[in-house]
């Protein structure tokens, strides 16, 4: 069976009550539900795990390795700072999709760097909620297409793209 690992960065915990007219109104546990009720659909098993430390993230990202097929994550303001991260998921060489809620490339100039972006399989923003559940099907359809066994369904192939919406 396929297994991923899903990463919630700092102050996601806080969904349907941050800033709701950038974040959206959907709660972490509606997301993380949506994402396990997909993810029987598609035959997968899911890790879920929400730090606001930076070690803790990069002590699970590491922890994926010989565990997992592929990692979601929306490092939330690490995406911006983190070397440690984006270290830590290129040393473990697992197909990654960095997710965000909101489309970073129409807010401030600071958050249109990505450190993470480098070493992703594919980057989604601006879909709010569904963001992740994109992710979900496109890690997916490359995990099938590239010979691992586990997804009995998927979407589009989300191989070396960036999507967004305004």
């Amino acid at each position: 069976m396929f297994r991923v690992l899903v990463l919630h960065g700092p102050n996601l915990n806080l969904l349907g009550n941050r800033e709701p007219s950038i974040y959206g109104t959907a709660s972490l546990e509606s997301i993380d539900a949506a994402l396990r009720k997909l993810s029987t659909e598609l035959g997968i098993e899911l890790v879920i795990r929400q730090s606001n430390l930076e070690g803790e993230l990069v002590t699970w990202i590491q922890e994926a390795r010989g565990d997992c097929h592929g990692i979601i994550i929306n490092p939330a303001a690490y995406t911006h700072t983190s070397i440690a991260i984006r270290d830590a998921l290129a040393a473990v060489d697992l197909p990654t999709i960095e997710v965000h809620l909101s489309n970073v490339y129409r807010r401030e100039e600071f958050r249109r760097h990505s450190y993470v972006s480098g070493v992703a399989l594919a980057q989604i923003s601006g879909f709010g909620s569904s963001g992740y559940l994109l992710a979900l099907r496109g890690l997916c359809e490359h995990m099938a297409t590239s010979g691992s066994r586990g997804c009995s369904g998927g979407g589009s192939s989300a191989s070396g793209t960036t999507v967004s919406i305004s």
